[in-house]
C-alpha cells in the first residue's frame, strides 16, 4: 500500500509550514499551542480522497505526522528563542533553522529505540488518548465517514474577521475597563475568533482555571500593590507604585508574581510526572533491545525502525555539532547540559504522551528545570550576564524543542501502530516535518517582531519573557525574589484545592485582555456540551468532531490571516487598506463587541443545528 509518497510528503510539508505559523503566532499571542494531528489528517483525507480521488490511509496518516512535526517544532522555538531577542542578542535566521532542526532531530533519535516498549509491547496500558483518537479520525475517513467542510468554514470565518477587523480595522479587538475607585481593579477581553476557537478547544474548566488567574492578578493583586504603594518594596516591588496605572504596576511587579507562579506550576507538574519518569527509565534497557529475530529486512514491515547504527550515528553528529560549530554558540559545558538534559526528558515526554496526551504534557516545567540548572552550572564555571543567560536559553531551547517533538513523535508512532503504518517511514516523515517547519521559524518569528514588537500587548510572549527573566536574573543576582515566591505561594495553594496550577499560573502572568476571552470559548463548549450525557455515542461523537473541527479552523483562519496582517503592517500598506481610524469610547466598545457577538452566535448556531439533525435524523 502506498505510504511514504512524494504526493505524501508534499501535502505534509505544506500542512506543516501553516500550521506551524498558526502555532507560532499562537505561542506568542497566549503561551499555549493546539494539537495539529486532527485537523490535518482530515485537511489531508480532503485532498488526497476528496479532490485528488486517490490516496491510500497510510498516506493520510503520513501526512498528519509530517504535519505535526510542524505544530511541535514550532511550540519549542517560540517558547524559548524569542527571549534571546529580549536580551538584544538578536539570533539570525539561520541560526534558529540550525537550532530548530538539530534540537528537532536529537528529540525523534533519542525517541526511536522506546518505539516498541511504548506503543506495542505496553498497548493496553498506555491509553495515548490523541494519538488513538486520531488513528480513529483516519480509519473513518478511510470508510467515507470524515468530512472537511467544518474545518474549511473555521479558516475562512477566522480569516474574513481578521481581515475586516485587524486589516481593514473596520473594528477593534480589544475593550480594557479600569476602575479607579476600586483602586485600578481592571478587566478586559481581547474578542477574536482565535479565543473563541481555544477556549472551546481546552474546555470551560482549563478555560475558567486561567480567567481564575488573570483576576487573582488584575482584580485582587493590583488593587492591593495599589493600596500598599511604598511598602511593597520589601517584596521587590518598584517604589511608587500607587502613582502608576493598572498596567503599569502589573508590569512592574504582578509580572513577577505570575513568574514565580508559572515556576512553581511547571516545578509541580514535573513532580507529578516522576512516576512516569521511573517508568520510562526502567524501561528503557528493555527498549533498547532489538525486537525480532534476525537481520532488520526480516522483520514484519510494521516493526522496522530506522537501523540502530543510523539512530546512534545521527545522536552523536548532532551532540558534536552542538559543541563544534560556531553558530550555535555553545561550549562544552552547554553542550553537555543540552544533550543530558534532552536524553532524560525525551523518556519522560514520550511516556507521558501516552498517559495524557501531547496537549497536558509538562514541557514548560521541563524546560524551567533545564533552564535554572543549566544557568547555575553556567555561573558557577565563571560566565555572567548576557554571555551566561544567552548559553542557558541556547540550552533551554534544544531541551524544549527535542522534548515537543519526541511527544509528537511517540503520538504519531501510536497512531502509526494502529492503523497498520511502517515505523521508519513515519520516522523519516516527522524528520522531513521538523527540516520543513525549522526553514520557516527564523522568518515568521522575525515578520511578527518587526510588525507588532514580541513582548508588546499584541504579542506578550509569555513563556519566553518568563526563560529570559529567570536566566538573567540568576546570572546578575537581581531576581525579585519576594515577588517570585508570592507568586509561588499562590500557585501551591491553587494546587491544593485542586486547581491545575500550571493554567492558573498562565493566566495570573498574561495580561487580562488575554487570560479572559478564553473563558467565552470555554462557556461556549459548556453550552454545545452540557446534554451530552443524555445523547447516544453515534449522536454525539460525530457532533463534537464537526465542532472540534470549526473551532481548530477558527484558530487557524486567525492565525494565518494574523500574518498576513503582519506582512501588510511590514510592507507599510496597512495605513492604505484601513476602512478607519480606531476611536475610543463607548462607541468604539461596541463596535468592538457586536462583531464577536455575531461570530459566537454563529459557534452555538452551528452547534445546536446539529444536534437537532442528529435528532431528527437527518
Amino acid at each position: 500500500m502506498p505510504e511514504l509518497t512524494m504526493r505524501a510528503v508534499v501535502l505534509g510539508a505544506a500542512l506543516s509550514l501553516a500550521f506551524g505559523m498558526v502555532n507560532a503566532y499562537l505561542a506568542l499571542k497566549i503561551g499555549l499551542t493546539v494539537s495539529a494531528s486532527i485537523p490535518s489528517a482530515v485537511l489531508s483525507m480532503a485532498v488526497l480522497r476528496g479532490i485528488l480521488q486517490r490516496g491510500t490511509i497510510l498516506e493520510n496518516n503520513v501526512v498528519h505526522t509530517i504535519a505535526s512535526a510542524g505544530e511541535s517544532l514550532a511550540a519549542g522555538v517560540i517558547f524559548t528563542v524569542p527571549a534571546l531577542i529580549f536580551l538584544n542578542l538578536s539570533p539570525t535566521g539561520f541560526e534558529i533553522f540550525l537550532l530548530g532542526a538539530t534540537a528537532g532531530m536529537l528529540g525523534i533519535l533519542m525517541m526511536i529505540p522506546l518505539r516498541d516498549t511504548l506503543t506495542v509491547r505496553r498497548h493496553g496500558e498506555l491509553p495515548f488518548p490523541e494519538g488513538t483518537a486520531c488513528a480513529m479520525v483516519l480509519v473513518a475517513g478511510d470508510k467515507g465517514g470524515a468530512s472537511a467542510r467544518p474545518v474549511f468554514f473555521g479558516i475562512a470565518a477566522g480569516a474574513l474577521y481578521t481581515l475586516v477587523g485587524r486589516g481593514l480595522r473596520l473594528w477593534g479587538d480589544t475593550v480594557f475597563w479600569s476602575v479607579s475607585a476600586l483602586h485600578k481593579a481592571s478587566i478586559g477581553f481581547e474578542l477574536s475568533p482565535m479565543f473563541l476557537g481555544v477556549g472551546y478547544l481546552i474546555g470551560p474548566r482549563i478555560a475558567g482555571v486561567m480567567l481564575a488567574g488573570g483576576l487573582i492578578g488584575w482584580v485582587v493583586l493590583i488593587p492591593c500593590f495599589d493600596l500598599a504603594g511604598d511598602h511593597a518594596v520589601w517584596l521587590g516591588a518598584p517604589a511608587g507604585l500607587g502613582a502608576l496605572g493598572a498596567k503599569e504596576i502589573w508590569q512592574g511587579a504582578v509580572r513577577y508574581v505570575g513568574a514565580g507562579a508559572v515556576a512553581a506550576g511547571g516545578l509541580v507538574s514535573l513532580v507529578r510526572s516522576l512516576p512516569a519518569m521511573r517508568a520510562s527509565i526502567a524501561n528503557l534497557t528493555t527498549s533498547l533491545r532489538p525486537s525480532g529475530d534476525g537481520a532488520w529486512s526480516r522483520r514484519p514491515r510494521t516493526d522496522r525502525d530506522l537501523p540502530g547504527a543510523a539512530v546512534i550515528g545521527g545522536i552523536v553528529l548532532a551532540a558534536l555539532g552542538l559543541w563544534l560549530l560556531p553558530w550555535f554558540h555553545m561550549r562544552l559545558l552547554d553542550a553537555l547540559c543540552a544533550v543530558a538534559f534532552t536524553f532524560f526528558f525525551v523518556v519522560v515526554s514520550s511516556e507521558i504522551v501516552g498517559l495524557i496526551g501531547t496537549t497536558s504534557q509538562p514541557v514548560s516545567g521541563m524546560t524551567i528545570t533545564a533552564l535554572l540548572v543549566t544557568a547555575f552550572a553556567v555561573l558557577l564555571s565563571g560566565r555572567s550576564g548576557a554571555e551566561g543567560a544567552a548559553a542557558a536559553i541556547r540550552v533551554a531551547a534544544i531541551v524544549a524543542v527535542a522534548i515537543a517533538l519526541a511527544g509528537d513523535m511517540s503520538q504519531d508512532l501510536k497512531t502509526g501502530a494502529l492503523v497498520g503504518a511502517t515505523p521508519w517511514k513515519l520516522q523519516i516523515g516527522e524528520m522531513i516535518g521538523a527540516g520543513v517547519a525549522a526553514l520557516r521559524a527564523g522568518w515568521v518569528l522575525f515578520l511578527l517582531h518587526q510588525a507588532y514588537g514580541i513582548g508588546s500587548a499584541v504579542l506578550p510572549a509569555p513563556q519566553s519573557k518568563l526563560m529570559a527573566t529567570l536566566a538573567s536574573g540568576v546570572m546578575e543576582g537581581n531576581l525579585p525574589w519576594g515577588l517570585l515566591g508570592l507568586g509561588a505561594a499562590i500557585a501551591l495553594v491553587a494546587e491544593a484545592t485542586g486547581s491545575a496550577s500550571l493554567p492558573f499560573a498562565i493566566g495570573l502572568y498574561l495580561p487580562i485582555t488575554t487570560s479572559a476571552p478564553l473563558i467565552l470559548g470555554g462557556l461556549a463548549a459548556w453550552v454545545l456540551h452540557r446534554g451530552d450525557g443524555a445523547r447516544t455515542a453515534t449522536e454525539a461523537e460525530p457532533r463534537r468532531e464537526r465542532l472540534t473541527l470549526f473551532a481548530s479552523g477558527l484558530v487557524a483562519g486567525d492565525a494565518l490571516m494574523g500574518i498576513g496582517v503582519a506582512a501588510l503592517v511590514v510592507s507599510g500598506l496597512a495605513e492604505t487598506v484601513a476602512l478607519r481610524k480606531p476611536d475610543s469610547g463607548g462607541f468604539e466598545d461596541l463596535a468592538t463587541i457586536a462583531p464577536f457577538v455575531i461570530l459566537a452566535l454563529l459557534f452555538l448556531g452551528l452547534g445546536r443545528r446539529r444536534a437537532l439533525k442528529s435528532r431528527s435524523g437527518r
